[in-house]
């Protein structure tokens, strides 16, 4: 296929888009709080890469195909060979033109959403086929628990194993992202197990940073005062043959 024919059938296959999601109930802002605004979709995309082919996204609609009844709208999606600008064309996560189920789907608890989170879209996004799905409570109020995780298996989810890790720390292992997914202190974490380590945020970058500059002045006013010192001996030397 030709640039053009693929140009004219990406446009044919996006004539359609889909809608903006409808205005959020407010006590759902808590996906914002808890997700958006601490920055975790940067800071995932930053650490899986690829941009031009992994999805790190949300408050969009994720469907089976165009036109169809059946919508969610997740908190946060992430998806990994996958087409970001057929994304954005289409408004939202359409499986059938994606080719493939997104990888993961994550929901932050509020009170009006409660009974969806855990049931209703529960059952639809196993029909979607999504691999994992997550669910987050900063308090445990709304969902009953605080961390909750399912795999598909088949064309069900069978729940992820949530382990206490320490004295009130919750964390469960996303084999979709190779990630493990820990509550504490209200807060969602995302850790790498090869490291143990958080992945890379703004403020650990920046700490990172800082340590570095922090060596290598280190390392230069050392090598400065060795030079110095070499000098100082230098004109010793030369002053005890005279």
């Amino acid at each position: 296929m030709s640039n053009r024919d693929a140009h004219t059938s990406t446009q044919t296959l996006v004539r359609y888009r889909l809608p903006d999601p409808p205005e959020r109930h407010p006590d759902e802002v808590t996906s914002y709080d808890y997700v958006h605004l601490v920055g975790n979709p940067h800071f995932l995309a930053r650490h899986f890469g690829r941009p031009e082919t992994t999805l790190v996204t949300a408050e969009k609609f994720v469907t089976a195909q165009l036109r169809s009844r059946s919508v969610r709208v997740p908190d946060l999606l992430i998806a990994f060979d996958v087409d970001p600008d057929l994304y954005s064309e289409q408004n939202g996560y359409v499986i059938a033109d994606q080719g493939k189920p997104p990888d993961f789907i994550l929901e932050v608890a509020s009170p009006s959403t409660a009974r969806i989170d855990t049931v209703d879209k529960r059952e639809d996004y196993a029909a979607f086929g999504v691999k994992e799905y997550w669910r987050f409570d900063h308090t445990g109020e709304s969902h009953g628990t605080r961390l909750a995780g399912d795999r598909l298996v088949g064309d069900h989810y069978e729940p992820i194993a949530i382990k206490e890790i320490a004295q009130g720390v919750l964390q469960g292992e996303s084999e979709a992202l190779n990630l493990w997914l820990r509550w504490k202190d209200g807060e969602l974490g995302w850790y790498d197990p090869a490291t143990g380590e958080h992945i890379p945020t703004f403020d650990s970058s920046q700490a990172e940073l800082a340590a570095e500059r922090t060596a290598i002045n280190a390392e230069r006013e050392a090598r400065q005062a060795a030079e110095q010192r070499v000098r100082e001996l230098e004109a010793e030397l030369r002053r005890l043959r005279e």
